[in-house]
């Protein structure tokens, strides 16, 4: 079973406004520009690690020992064998409302049932003068999901040669397993061009994996996190002035030095916290952790009876 925490991703304009707005006077005379801001997010993003991308899931079909990967995929988190088991089904948690059943179709606006217009001259607000056989009625409509795939076991990073790669000549017997010859393992997987390679010819991968999300501007989504936040804000003041290190300008050398080194030592500041709070445990995780302290050593009780001290398992 897989436990992780899911955070809230918000675009990065509003980090990206409050860095230009607060040192405005560079920005307005041309010095500095915001060109390299989705750079430096990239990188504080690369820093801080994989928990900082969104997690997502999806179903991979195998067909000739690879599947197509998902196009905003950046790296894999779990990667789960599923066999075809047929399974009872569940209704859907979302439900749609309309005021048509399958057989009647009503148009609002001119007012058409079932291909026949509402002409009549007293018809102000509705057909109910000129066709009041005609109820209008809210239909709920429920979907069952189907459910044929359960998880088996957890599939292994691996190295995967491709076959038409191979310098060795290998028997038919592969053929007739279907087994992929290169797999440095019988439950391996490996990545290479955009597809997910496996060992086996056919199947169902459930995989759960980091993707790279983009708001309507093209910036990539950061976690809604007031430590992360300030730690992107932090590290891309310190760029700035690190390129007006570079460059000539009316300050002096030694005062922008000094600019540069205070926002590079509260961007270090800013990570540290940062780096922490992705670290930290969630309620859940704390819960789980203390469970499994208590049942350590359950496997070292006597059994129930005489001299059982009457300790059960902490579930």
């Amino acid at each position: 079973m897989s436990y992780y925490y899911k955070y809230n991703f918000v675009s990065p304009e509003v980090v990206f406004s409050i860095v230009k707005e607060e040192l405005k006077s560079y920005f307005d005379t041309g010095a500095v520009d915001d060109l390299l801001f989705p750079t430096y997010l990239d990188k504080c993003l690369r820093k801080l690690g994989r928990a900082t991308y969104p997690i997502k899931e999806y179903p991979l079909y195998i067909e000739d020992f690879q599947a197509r990967l998902p196009d905003n995929f950046y790296a894999v988190r779990e990667a789960w064998m599923c066999a075809e088991i047929p399974l009872g089904s569940y209704q859907g948690a979302n439900s749609f409302y309309s005021q048509a059943v399958s057989s009647t179709t009503i148009q609002i606006a001119p007012v058409v049932i079932n291909g026949v217009p509402c002409t009549s001259p007293n018809c102000t607000s509705g057909c109910d003068e000129c066709m009041p056989e005609i109820a209008q009625a809210v239909y709920k409509t429920n979907y069952a999901v189907e459910r044929c795939f359960q998880q088996q076991y957890l599939l292994k990073p691996g190295n995967i040669s491709a076959k038409s790669n191979c310098d060795l000549e290998y028997g038919q017997a592969w053929q007739t397993y279907g087994q992929n010859p290169g797999a440095s393992a019988i439950d391996s997987f490996d990545i290479r061009d955009n597809k997910f390679v496996t060992n086996f010819r056919n199947g169902v991968v459930h995989l759960i994996f980091y993707v790279t999300d983009f708001d309507n501007d093209g910036s990539q989504l950061m976690p809604d996190n007031y430590r992360i936040k300030e730690y992107v804000e932090a590290f891309i003041k310190y760029k700035v002035f690190e390129t007006l290190f570079n460059q000539t300008n009316d300050e002096t050398f030694n005062q922008i030095e000094k600019k540069m080194m205070l926002y590079k030592q509260m961007s270090d500041e800013a990570f540290v916290m940062a780096d922490i709070e992705i670290k930290k445990q969630t309620v859940s995780q704390k819960l789980r952790n203390l469970k499994k302290d208590l049942n350590r050593f359950n496997r070292f009780q006597f059994p129930s009876g005489a001299n059982s001290t009457g300790r059960k398992r902490n579930n």
